[in-house]
């Protein structure tokens, strides 16, 4: 696309196609767990050509990233527009501690989608936007509450206790309300 013109809207039958996709992964996915499920048989359910479902998704963790798109959407407009402490209006140190609370609840009930799109290939969660906006928000947080600390790096390390990886290697050992607990007690270490 050149500068000035119109983004490319995508054709009608395109898009059906992309819902229904969507729709029966997520349906597969709740049904039978992530890895569980083929794209062949994603492809079937959705009535749909492999060549279509591969062609517009690449592969599983390009389908997982196109369904938390829209999960993760809905956590960006609470930190960017909805209530305090997660929305505008509270002070940092409680709007680092609301996000890692509701982030944490987030890949309890995501995790194995979340886990295959940043673990598909090395340094994939790094390059998804979502991970971009996390770090963003964090770091500005980090920022607003401590300007004397390096926020950059910071917001990676505090995000590290919420990978994906990290929380599927230790489901067995720590309930989701002791990781939120402890995700909250190093944010509080932090910018305490």
């Amino acid at each position: 696309m050149e500068f000035g013109q119109a983004p490319v809207r995508e054709r009608a039958d395109a898009a059906r196609n992309r819902v229904k996709i969507l729709q029966a992964a997520a349906r597969l996915f709740a049904e039978h767990g992530v890895a569980d499920v083929s794209m062949d048989q994603i492809a079937s359910a959705a009535q749909v050509g492999k060549g279509t479902l591969f062609r517009r998704f690449g592969d599983k963790s390009g389908l997982a990233a196109a369904l938390l798109d829209v999960r993760e959407q809905d956590l960006q407009q609470a930190i960017l527009r909805g209530t305090p402490p997660l929305g505008p209006g509270a002070p940092a140190n409680d709007r680092l501690v609301a996000f890692f609370a509701a982030y944490a609840l987030f890949l309890e009930e995501n995790l194995d989608l979340v886990h295959l799109s940043e673990t598909a290939s090395p340094g994939a969660r790094y390059r998804v936007g979502a991970y971009r906006f996390w770090h963003q928000h964090v770091r500005i947080m980090l920022n607003e509450a401590r300007p004397d600390l390096d926020a950059e790096y910071l917001a990676h390390a505090l995000l590290a206790a919420v990978a994906a990886d990290l929380r599927k290697a230790t489901r067995a050992s720590f309930s989701a309300e002791r990781v939120v607990a402890g995700v909250v007690q190093l944010v509080a270490a932090v910018t305490g």
